[in-house]
């Protein structure tokens, strides 16, 4: 299997991903998918870090100029539109908020569970046959650490392992009781995407990491001990300094993407035992639908 890596660029980062990882022989796909279509169009370039040529996928989750709010991401559109381009390992970004005093604005988390409270959003590309995806450890081990090994070699950056990411529906922030009960639950972050991004990806068999960029510690942090500011004052102003320190996250671990081709992730065997639904009963327009999914399994 060749190694394309697809980044899925959050909040304060999506778009500037794409403008400074822009080689001359980039171009544009445009990608329709039984989803609709994905935040915008998908920008493909080849990287060359001297262990030999690989592809990447860049698409900004927010689409252009940061129209879309959280809720209102195609999040199926996105990953049927990277699965189609051959998207192999997905590495996505995320502005959060810290629920704990430990986990500083500007550095970087590599979460490695997730506590899904989002509400309306479409959670499955399999709504016209049964599969089950295992999901115990929703982000790739593999991937991770590969990010962490990346990351232990920038200097004066953050990067933390481990963290529980709780996904909200949003768009309105918590309320202090919400925030409260947030940390009770163990949530370490909170933030408004990564789900159900990181659950179709499974479903997609593509392996998926995510680097957490806290940004504030929400609403559970006395503000006066916080400074005094709000926490979309708090975000903006540490904002730019999380994106920087991701950014070179980023760079990191595309200079090391050759590793990844030589250890398959457990993502991509996720439809193995998955398939329920008897082949039989499987129609022609549900295997046209979902060909680009399911063809590895069914043939």
């Amino acid at each position: 299997m060749s190694t394309r890596i697809g980044i899925i660029g959050g909040t304060g980062i999506g778009e500037r991903i794409r403008e400074e990882f822009n080689p001359d022989d980039a171009r544009t796909a445009v990608v329709e998918t039984p989803f609709g279509k994905p935040s915008t169009d998908i920008m493909l370039a080849t990287i060359d870090t001297g262990h030999g040529e690989f592809q990447i996928a860049v698409l900004p989750r927010h689409g252009e100029g940061h129209s879309l709010p959280p809720h209102q991401v195609p999040y199926r559109a996105n990953v049927y539109a990277m699965k189609s381009l051959g998207v192999t390992h997905v590495l996505a970004t995320s502005a959060c908020g810290s629920l704990r005093e430990e986990i500083t604005p500007g550095s970087l988390v590599i979460p490695d569970q997730v506590i899904d409270r989002t509400m309306h959003r479409p959670r499955t590309f399999f709504d016209d046959l049964a599969v089950h995806v295992e999901f115990a450890d929703p982000f790739c081990p593999l991937l991770r650490q590969a990010v962490l090994h990346a990351g232990r070699r920038l200097e004066g950056v953050d990067v933390r392992d481990h963290g529980t990411m709780l996904v909200m529906e949003g768009p309105a922030f918590s309320t202090r009781a919400e925030s409260e009960m947030h940390r009770s639950l163990g949530a370490d972050l909170i933030a408004m995407t990564a789900m159900p991004e990181a659950r179709l990806a499974r479903e997609a068999e593509i392996a998926y990491a995510l680097i957490a960029l806290p940004t504030d510690y929400d609403c559970w942090r006395p503000r006066d001990a916080a400074g005094g500011d709000s926490v979309l004052a708090e975000i903006r102003s540490n904002l730019v300094r999380a994106g920087d320190a991701a950014f070179a996250l980023i760079r990191a671990v595309l200079n090391d993407a050759h590793t990844l081709a030589e250890h398959p992730s457990p993502a991509h065997t996720a439809l193995d035992e998955a398939v329920w639904t008897a082949r039989d009963m499987i129609t022609g327009d549900v295997r046209s639908k979902m060909g680009v999914l399911l063809s590895r399994v069914l043939g």
